[in-house]
């Protein structure tokens, strides 16, 4: 069987969608098994309103990555997991406050997420494909 380019784009779309998705879900499950952990863990970063900052961080990770999935308004899945991801950033992630190894990890994790958010910034543009359930105009 040969696969057209659009269908095969099509397929990647969702498998695009597929793999970036259990990453927030499984933060979100973490964050509620370990409740009150990521309020701690906000109150330490110094992030403002800790506990309202913990239940909004844990309802993005666990709803938003449902709609990428599903490919339902996932454009606006897709743009609010950015605004998130760059903002955990910047709260979790600084590694020029670091030095030696702890430096490196949190480096690491930084330009990892910098590298999602490219991944959903081209389903952002490119928008959830056939295999969906974005209703059709």
């Amino acid at each position: 069987m040969v696969i057209s380019p659009s269908r095969s784009s099509h397929i990647l779309l969702l498998i695009a969608r597929l793999a970036m998705a259990p990453l927030f879900l499984i933060s979100a499950f973490y964050k509620v098994a370990q409740w009150p952990g990521i309020v701690t863990l906000l109150d330490n970063q110094g992030a403002p309103l800790p506990m309202l900052g913990g239940v909004i961080a844990t309802a993005i990770e666990a709803i938003l990555p449902i709609l990428l999935i599903l490919g339902l308004r996932m454009r606006w899945a897709a743009l609010g997991l950015i605004v998130y991801v760059l903002g955990t950033n910047l709260i979790a992630h600084r590694f020029w406050e670091f030095s030696g190894g702890a430096q490196l990890g949190q480096m690491l994790a930084f330009f990892k997420n910098i590298a999602l958010c490219g991944g959903l910034l081209v389903l952002t543009i490119s928008g959830p494909g056939r295999f969906s359930m974005q209703p059709r105009p």
